[in-house]
């Protein structure tokens, strides 16, 4: 389907929300991982030449205002995805969720079965194993981001590093503020380093669950999908993306329509 989604906003705690739609079909949610979206990506393009695809922005990141210093802890956090999902029109429906978007899908559909009808998770946070240990990516050098997030590091950097070169001077200090922000709100959920009790609610979530893990995966180790799959009480499948790390799905358009809900 050619041309840009449709955009609306919805309010959550009071404060607006961009909520991006595009395709028709049965309606199929998006949570959006570290850094948010600031464009869509030919990812979503693919899942909408089948289903409407609904992408709402999560408090804090690109498309919405700094609404996440509202949320002081975890089930703030929840709340305000649930009336998020509620009033994007997806209460009820079939949701992905990539990384910090993941692991917030996890605990909607762990708290609220009734929310979410099956459910694909892309590399989320959520669980840490000192043995081998998720990677703060809050401790590392610009310099390391890039080959820390993805397996193509250049191409990760030009396209998620780098402002769009038809900004203007305060396009950009505009864009560096959207970016800031993001991160913020991303570690003020996540602190401490993505062990926040998610362990012990896993078992609540019944519904079909996909995992999806890219292989080169050098924030969530992909060994992390069985630990997913030991604790969901639903049925789970477990895909991975060989030579892919956490970010393919903003890069490129993924292999297999059917590594997704369909």
């Amino acid at each position: 389907m050619i041309g840009p989604p449709s955009e609306r906003v919805v309010r959550v705690n009071g404060e607006p929300c961009r909520v991006w739609e595009k395709g028709t079909g049965e309606p199929l949610g998006y949570l959006a991982g570290l850094g948010g979206l600031t464009e869509w990506t030919p990812f979503l393009d693919l899942l909408a030449e089948t289903r409407r695809v609904i992408v709402p922005s999560l408090p804090g990141f690109p498309g919405s205002g700094p609404s996440h210093r509202l949320l002081d802890t975890l089930p703030d956090w929840i709340a305000a995805t649930l009336d998020l999902l509620e009033a994007s029109g997806l209460d009820g429906c079939e949701l992905v969720g990539h990384s910090v978007g993941g692991m917030l899908a996890a605990e909607v559909a762990a708290f609220s079965r009734a929310t979410v009808k099956r459910l694909v998770l892309i590399a989320p946070f959520g669980l840490f194993d000192e043995a081998e240990p998720v990677a703060d990516v809050w401790a590392r050098r610009v310099t390391e981001i890039p080959e820390l997030f993805s397996a193509k590091p250049a191409e990760f950097a030009a396209a998620r590093l780098t402002p769009p070169k038809d900004l203007s001077p305060e396009g950009v200090g505009e864009w560096q503020i959207v970016q800031t922000r993001a991160s913020e709100a991303a570690a003020r959920l996540l602190w401490p380093m993505g062990e926040l009790g998610l362990a012990k609610r896993l078992h609540r979530i019944t519904c079909p669950t996909l995992l999806v893990w890219g292989a080169e995966d050098r924030i969530v180790p992909a060994s992390y999908a069985k630990r997913f799959a030991e604790l969901i009480s639903g049925p789970t499948e477990i895909r991975t993306v060989a030579g892919a790390g956490m970010r393919w799905i903003l890069m490129s358009r993924p292999p297999s329509r059917s590594f997704f809900i369909t």
